[in-house]
């Protein structure tokens, strides 16, 4: 372990082992992250609505579905003003997808109140950005770092695990979250907090991976404590449910249509959202296909039917395959759509 500093006084909570390291551990991840992070288009940035709109739409995704949402929403939307003015569903076609759509919601509804309020201008500050509809912690000291310079420490998942295997922490012991907390502001540096917030991020995305990290790589392995596994929660066993659906289509070419109903307004889930109709599959009716899709801990496998003859739904409507892009479809509408080529 590193020799303290006897200068450098331990934050309260803070034990007095960790604090004079600070600045030695501060260097190890800029350097480490300057070595090693990912070409992120949102890193190439300071523009805050940018940082803003990543984000929101990297929350509980993973980057690779986020990079393609992000470049086709921004340009649709290159702008806190275009983005206010633009209808929920064309806001949430361009999230389609991304899942957990209230995110889509929130970052819509925030839009309008910045718009409206503040001229399009984004809030400074951790606490002002704390103000805005589906901005929570993380996602405020995220971009007031970034963006603004503030020296405000993130705080989700994985930066929880890097700090809780460095100090050797349990999640299970007394005032776990607060020591974390306090851990993390008193780690950020206070000159560089933007990167520093980026590299602590990608260290616990990229090296002290809940399974198996990767801890010869780790720029902290000098003041780790654990230097392995740590015991995390276990996760919870995710769900198998079945169903199906029926792709209603008619015409060709240019005119080609397909059925789609509407979820409910006031449905828990993906209200408003369009989908292809359930199906009751008759006995020897065999699918064209099934696919996989899973949404939250529910793994759901779907059988689908295509039917190009005979009477539809009543409820629903046709859409015509060239307006298919434009609807706030769900994902798994998405998907089968995609598979039968009616969406590129």
């Amino acid at each position: 372990m590193a020799a303290a500093v006897n200068s450098v006084v331990a934050p309260v909570g803070v034990e007095a082992w960790a604090a004079g390291d600070l600045p030695e551990m501060r260097a190890a991840l800029l350097a480490w992250y300057a070595a090693h992070k990912r070409d992120l288009p949102w890193r190439a940035t300071r523009d805050p609505y940018r940082i803003w709109v990543s984000e929101i739409m990297l929350q509980q995704t993973r980057v690779a579905a986020v990079l393609e949402h992000y470049r086709l929403f921004l340009e649709a939307f290159p702008t806190v003003e275009s983005l206010a003015a633009a209808s929920e569903p064309e806001v949430l076609a361009l999230w389609s997808g991304l899942g957990y759509y209230r995110r889509a919601r929130m970052l819509h509804r925030a839009a309008k109140v910045m718009a409206h309020e503040f001229a399009g201008a984004m809030p400074r500050t951790a606490k002002r950005l704390l103000a805005l509809p589906g901005v929570g912690a993380y996602t405020a000291a995220a971009v007031a770092s970034i963006a603004f310079g503030e020296p405000a420490a993130v705080v989700d998942g994985n930066v929880e695990r890097v700090l809780a295997r460095v100090a050797g922490w349990s999640a299970a012991e007394t005032g776990f979250a607060t020591k974390v907390r306090t851990y993390a502001d008193a780690l950020v540096d206070p000159s560089r907090p933007g990167d520093f917030n980026q590299g602590m991020m990608e260290l616990g995305a990229m090296v002290c991976l809940p399974r198996a990290p990767l801890c010869l790589g780790c720029p902290w392995q000098p003041w780790c404590r654990t230097r392995g596994e740590h015991p995390v929660a276990a996760r919870r066993p995710q769900q198998r449910q079945s169903s199906a659906r029926v792709v209603w289509l008619r015409g060709a070419g240019v005119k080609k249509q397909v059925r789609l109903v509407q979820r409910p307004a006031e449905a828990s889930l993906m209200a408003g959202m369009w989908e292809l109709p359930s199906h009751e599959p008759k006995q020897g009716e065999t699918p064209e296909f099934t696919v996989r899709h899973v949404i939250t801990v529910t793994n759901h496998v779907v059988d689908v039917y295509v039917i190009q003859a005979g009477a539809p739904p009543k409820d629903g409507e046709w859409a015509p395959v060239s307006e298919l892009p434009q609807r706030a479809l769900t994902g798994l509408t998405r998907k089968v759509l995609r598979r039968l080529g009616c969406i590129s």
